[in-house]
This record gives C-alpha cells, structure tokens and sequence, in this order.
C-alpha cells in the first residue's frame, strides 16, 4: 500500500506555531529542492496566510504564490480555503467567490482542500464548483468534532454528499487534535466503506495523539496524511515528515519521498526555527503537549485566546469556570465544531457568561448572525431559550445566507479605481478592506521612491 504525503512547513507549520510569520526571503532558496522530495502536495497558501501577508509581512500574497508557482513547478500546490467564508470571517457574495477561487488557480493553485465550520455543504456549493470549472483538484474537508450528533454514521453521509459534488478526495480535519488513534481507525474505515474516493488525514501533535492516530488511520486505509518537516513539527504543528517517512518505509508501505531532499528541507529551516525561538515568536511551550484539549474538547488557538480574554479582563482566577461553560455554550449552540469562526464566538460569549455572571445578558453580534443562521445549519437545533433571547420576534434564517447577498466584486473595482492594480487586488481589499488600504499606500509609497531614485540617477 502507497502512502503519500502533503508538507504543510510553508502553511499549517509556521502558522501553527509562529503565527504565520514566515515571509518568502526565508524559505525562497529551499524552493527548488523541496521541489524534488517527491510530496504529494505542498500547502503553501491559504489559511491566514493571505491575511498575515497584507497585515505583518508587506507582501502581495498573490505575488508571494506566483513566486512559489516559478520555483515549484513539479510541485502540486495546495490551499485551505473556509467555503464561503474563502480566508476571511464571514460569508461572501458569490461572484466574489468564484473570482476568488479563478485566481487562485490561474496564479499557481493545483489542489484547494475546502470546508465549513458547520460542515453544512451548502456553504461549499460554490466554491466546489468553480474550483471544477477552473481544473483545481478538490478535497472536501470534514471538520472533526466529537458531539452526540457527529457519529461515524453522519460523517460517513458527509462524505457521500462530498463525493456527489465532484471532490476528488476526502480530508478529515481534525484542527484540534482531538482524534484518538480508535476513532481515526474507525472514520477511516466507514469513509472507505462509503465512498470510492482517496482519503486524507489532517491533525495537530497538541494533545500528543497525533502519531498514534496517523498509524492506524493508515491501517484503516488512508492514502494521504500532512506531516511537517522536522524542525517545525511537533506541538501545535503535525507529525515529522522524516519519522513518517522512515516509520512507514520501516512497515513494508511504500513511500515516494527522497529522504536525502527531505535532510537538505529541515536543515534549511532548522536555523530559521532557532532564530525564531530566540526572538521570542516561537513559544516553547507551543511545541510541547497539551492535554487539556482532550479533557474540554478546546484546540489549543482556543484555550490560547481564552487565558488572552481573561487577562486583558484580569479574570485569570475564572479559568476553570470558563473551560467548564465551554461545552455548555456549545451544546446551547447545536454543537457547532470548535474551528475558525466558531471556536472564536464559543469562547467569547462563555467568557462573557461568566464574567457577567449571567448567562448571555450579552450577546455578541457574530453569535446573532450565527444564531439566526448566517453562518449556515448548525449541526443539532438551538436552545429555544437562547435563540428567543437573541433573535426577538425576527425569524431565522432557512435557506442560503449568500444568496440574499448582493454581488459586490465590480462595484468594489469600480470604486477602487486605479488604486487596484488588478482583480487581485480589488479580492484583497474585499477580504480585508483597511488591511489592504494600508498595504497599498505602502506598496504606492515604495514605487514612487523607486520612480525618484531612477530619476536622480538619470540625471
């Protein structure tokens, strides 16, 4: 049996444990010898990478995956992308996510792993289909999340639903690291049961299951898993690539990878890694484990913004009161998986809850939207309680929020004028409107020294 593999050290890796701060400069040599190590895919877009781009690193995203497009040629090139929330926090007009995912493939995008937060496909309609008209390769992505209502039974339709819509794999998103190696065994299991499709495997090392999990997914018949190149392993981050490769080569499966490429890859981005650590970006605490997801079903980002919330509040002496009403908030609120932009909401309003004292005598406007059903079907029904409190006389949502909203992406052209350069441009200030504002006034402050600098040379 074949396994494959998707290195994840230019996306999930470095997101997972350096917040996405790693610009092109530092990995742009490495390039053409990770493009020789034979992996399956390598994930080097999406996420937060767009945002962390325009935000932190003054880079063009779309520029920065040209550029990886150029030196990977032989590379299949993947993206995560939320649906109809693309890599923003809310859902976007379709004409807007069908440009998006257009020039996304037209600028280096081979493979796009799609989901939802709610796992509703309603919300992957589009995009599935765009990404097929446009020839990317489509995973449909299953977010993982243990619930009274999540059975291999509903995961297995999931699946069945995904392959109907044209996905060519199926991916098990398991963001929490939550997935105990029983449960990876068994999902596995059903999905090949059900479906005639690859399977792959996502997970984080953070609550220290991860190998066990990866194993016997593999037994249970999983194609593809996403693993890290050593340095950036471990932790929040996935599984080594190298132990993988040698582990699985070890048990008789067979293994496309160059372990000499894969030696040349870590130690490349082993000094970066040092350097990190010495700054202070890399935490080491993020490459350790952390149980306590496994005891609150909380991803670590999550536990992470919490002791944020209550510090900023100086209420850390309500931790534990807080980690308790989690799951209350989320069983009030149908079980919504724990992934961006729930697990965001979930954490805020049992944060609120508690401090205030009283159970949702605040509500926040994103929890509203979900509640009245912007977001899409939450997976089990809402407490009636809480939605009367949150929704008053208006009545929620039944069909497809994006198809009340009105198309936005020439009449953003339009206004932005010669200020955009491009369609891409005009994606970028729809996703993050000042982010984007800011990065082009910097981008047009550049080219007019540049312009003065030639100038003064001329002369």
């Amino acid at each position: 049996m074949k396994v494959s593999f998707t290195e994840t050290v230019l996306r999930d890796a470095n997101q997972s444990l350096i917040a996405t701060r790693l610009p092109y400069d530092k990995f742009e040599k490495i390039l053409p010898t990770m493009d020789k190590a034979h992996y399956y895919s390598v994930e080097c877009w999406g996420g937060a990478v767009f945002d962390s781009c325009l935000r932190y690193l003054n880079e063009d995203p779309w520029e920065r995956l040209r550029k990886i497009k150029d030196r990977m040629p032989n590379t299949k090139l993947q993206m995560l992308l939320r649906g109809q929330n693309l890599l923003g926090y809310k859902h976007y007009p379709d004409d807007v996510v069908r440009k998006f995912i257009e020039k996304s493939v037209s600028n280096g995008i081979d493979i796009i792993r799609v989901f939802d937060a709610l796992n509703d496909t309603r919300n992957l309609k589009v995009s599935i289909d765009e990404a097929l008209k446009r020839g990317a390769i489509v995973s449909g992505a299953i977010s993982y999340t243990t619930s009274p209502v999540h059975t291999l039974e509903a995961f297995a339709k999931l699946a069945k639903e995904l392959e109907s819509m044209g996905v060519a794999s199926i991916c098990i998103k398991d963001m929490a690291g939550v997935m105990s190696p029983s449960e990876g065994y068994d999902l596995v299991k059903a999905i090949k049961e059900t479906v005639k499709l690859p399977v792959v495997v996502h997970t984080h090392c953070t609550t220290g299951l991860a190998y066990l999990t990866y194993l016997k997914s593999i037994e249970a018949g999983a194609d593809i898993i996403d693993t890290a190149t050593s340095c950036f392993s471990g932790g929040t981050s996935q599984p080594a690539t190298e132990t993988f490769c040698y582990a699985l080569k070890n048990l008789g499966y067979e293994v496309d990878l160059d372990e000499k490429v894969l030696k040349e890859v870590n130690d490349h981005f082993m000094p970066i890694r040092d350097e990190y650590i010495k700054s202070g970006q890399l935490d080491p605490k993020v490459l350790t484990t952390d149980t306590n997801a496994l005891n609150y079903k909380i991803p670590g980002g999550m536990l992470s913004n919490l002791v944020a919330q209550l510090k900023a509040q100086n209420a850390m002496d309500k931790f534990e009161q807080v980690l308790l009403e989690t799951p209350e908030v989320r069983k009030d609120l149908g079980y919504p998986p724990l992934v961006t932009p729930m697990s965001q909401m979930v954490g805020v309003q049992a944060t609120a809850n508690v401090i205030s004292g009283q159970r949702y005598s605040n509500i926040s406007k994103e929890l509203k939207a979900y509640i009245r059903g912007e977001y899409g079907k939450a997976p089990a029904p809402i407490d009636k309680e809480l939605m009367k409190k949150a929704l008053g006389i208006e009545k929620p949502i039944t069909g497809r929020y994006a198809e009340s909203l009105e198309p936005l992406f020439e009449k953003t052209k339009a206004t932005l004028g010669d200020t955009a350069h491009n369609d891409e441009d005009v994606l970028s200030y729809i996703l993050f409107p000042p982010v984007a504002e800011k990065f082009f006034a910097n981008r047009q402050a550049r080219e007019e020294k540049i312009v003065k600098y030639s100038i003064s040379q001329i002369k």
